[in-house]
């Protein structure tokens, strides 16, 4: 099976947040959205798109004010054409923006069960603190205890927040989850 290697970076963190997945050269977008959600530990929760050369793909508009094609009839290597890299913008105002870059395309390894995860970095932000710019504001606050939003910020989370936690293996273990 023909797939690509795509390597996602979530725009503006510091440190870098990435991750590095296989799918489908035929994977079809909605999925491809699936995926990336699972794979950065996002939720769902909100708007999403895709760009490529300057159109836009992800669930079409009702009332028609924006101009997106609809996803769940494109297909990635389709859309692709011969670019080498697209945008995932995740969130109407939050504006989480994803760099995703083609790494390399070709026969997949036999051995491996698509989509799966080979590597990535850094926890993923809490979808709940509005997007990348008050990721470090965040941050400063979870980490110091007598800071004025310490506690609303650790209950955001649950409770503890690793900001370089990553386990891949629990990645794929959400994304086998989702093939079944």
């Amino acid at each position: 099976m023909d797939s690509y290697k795509l390597r996602i970076e979530l725009r503006h963190s510091q440190p870098l947040i990435w991750r590095r997945l296989v799918v489908p050269s035929n994977i079809i977008l909605s999925k491809l959205h699936k995926v990336i959600q699972s794979t950065m530990g996002w939720h769902e929760t909100h708007p999403h798109c895709f760009e490529f050369n300057a159109v836009r793909y992800g669930i079409p508009d009702p009332a028609g004010e924006l101009d997106i094609e609809d996803e769940k009839t494109m297909k990635l290597d389709v859309v692709l054409n011969d670019a080498h890299e697209f945008e995932y913008i995740y969130g109407a105002t939050d504006d989480w923006q994803h760099r995703v870059v083609i790494e390399s395309f070709g026969a997949s390894d036999p051995l491996l069960i698509l989509p799966a995860c080979l590597a990535g970095e850094m926890a993923c932000p809490p979808e709940e603190i509005s997007g990348a710019h008050n990721y470090e504001t965040f941050l400063t606050a979870i980490a110091e205890p007598t800071h004025k939003k310490h506690d609303q910020s650790r209950r955001l989370v649950g409770g503890i927040f690793d900001p370089s936690g990553f386990d891949v293996n629990a990645v794929n273990a959400r994304l086998s989850a989702m093939r079944k």
